[in-house]
């Protein structure tokens, strides 16, 4: 697949099935992830694979965050975290390594690791891999941070789901660019 294509088709597929991605797959798509623009070659970012019964796991961890967010939270929420991590074979959770530097702020630290959850994604896309990137609020508590053992300066910013398309992907939609980019001149 030509590098313009991913980039210009890749859509979230939300429906996946067994089988994971393979190891020679995998390699791909975390290698993918290490070309990520990274100001300052700090590499503020790691991946967390979860998969088999570990998916079960993150899903009482999650259910338990649901709970102490609030306490009579109705069992619907607490069900759709607890179920969440089954929705895919495998789960690749991006953490954020952000760390205090003179040069490099936090922020282009974020925005680096986001850009490796992109890589990701776009790699899936461009070997047939059903891939989606879904977060929520659960991802931000710090019980969920302390339950996959994340240290200081660490932060969950993404749960990609990876697994076999249940369905063919939807087309990607065509955008408008003109409602998003402008000729700016300076004014004065």
């Amino acid at each position: 697949m030509q590098a313009l294509d991913a980039l210009l088709n890749r859509v979230s597929v939300p429906r996946l099935l067994d089988p994971a991605p393979t190891a020679e797959q995998r390699e791909v798509l975390f290698g993918a992830a290490m070309r990520a623009p990274d100001h300052g070659h700090l590499q503020p970012w790691r991946f967390l694979t979860v998969e088999g019964e570990a998916r079960e796991q993150l899903g009482e961890i999650l259910a338990q965050a649901a709970l102490l967010q609030d306490a009579e939270a109705p069992q619907a929420v607490v069900d759709k975290a607890r179920n969440g991590p089954l929705r895919a074979p495998l789960v690749v959770v991006v953490v954020a390594r952000l760390q205090d530097h003179l040069k490099y702020p936090k922020s282009e630290q974020l925005l680096a690791a986001g850009c490796a959850a992109h890589g990701i994604l776009l790699a899936a896309y461009a070997q047939g891999i059903g891939a989606v990137w879904r977060t929520g609020e659960l991802a931000y508590s710090a019980h969920v941070a302390k339950g996959l053992g994340l240290g200081e300066g660490e932060q969950v910013i993404a749960f990609l789901y990876l697994g076999t398309p249940q369905k063919e992907p939807r087309v990607a939609e065509k955008v408008d660019l003109t409602q998003f980019v402008s000729a700016w001149s300076a004014q004065g």
